[in-house]
């Protein structure tokens, strides 16, 4: 670790996190966005004019409670008149791990469904990634009206049931059929099968 030397030198700046916020820059550029005199954003938010004048010339520092009073005149957030940055833009490509997507599975363990749709999405249109071990299915009841799902087969055979009427798939086949009804999903042989699941609910 560096240790200071002890004799005299010039005092060094304080680091730019030290400084207080330049607010009144800010405060302008916002009154003037919305035609605001100084007369009216005084009466608006209960400081005096001479006190505005002077946040926006850089001559005095608000108190929290001024900024506060201030951005509740303004509409704005708190943290836009202390030049807080702006929250980091989401990036282009998101990755979930694998451990960590979600999966729902029957008691005997027999059906598994992969949750790959992300949550803001449920109840509007959803996919999963199914597997069914030997004899096992996926029974579901009435979803709302007009709910339709879209299963395509990757492995093993399979039987579609939706209300009374029935269709076996094969690999590489897809199913599309009415889900606002009573709807299964059997897995017809011994070995696990494997199919991709989408639900599109009514709007």
């Amino acid at each position: 670790m560096l240790q200071r030397s002890s004799k005299s030198s010039p005092a060094a700046s304080p680091p730019a996190s030290a400084e207080p916020p330049r607010v009144g820059d800010t405060l302008a550029a916002l009154r003037q966005a919305q035609s605001l005199s100084l007369d009216a954003l005084s009466r608006k938010a209960g400081v005096s004019k001479s006190m505005l004048s002077q946040i926006e010339r850089a001559q005095a520092n608000p108190t929290v409670a001024v900024v506060w009073r201030l951005a509740n005149a303004l509409g704005v957030p708190l943290g836009d008149l202390l030049g807080a940055p702006p929250p980091p833009a989401a990036p282009a490509i998101t990755v979930v791990p694998a451990h960590a997507t979600p999966s729902l599975r029957n008691p005997d363990g027999a059906c598994e469904l992969r949750i790959l749709g992300p949550i803001d999405l449920a109840g509007q249109f959803e996919w999963y990634a199914l597997s069914l071990q030997g004899g096992g299915a996926l029974e579901s009841q009435a979803h709302e009206d007009g709910t339709r799902e879209h299963l395509t087969l990757l492995t093993g055979a399979v039987e579609v049931v939706s209300g009374d009427e029935k269709q076996r798939l094969k690999p590489g086949e897809t199913a599309r059929y009415a889900a606002d009804r009573p709807h299964l999903i059997r897995n017809l042989g011994k070995g696990e099968a494997t199919a991709w699941l989408v639900v599109v609910h009514a709007l």
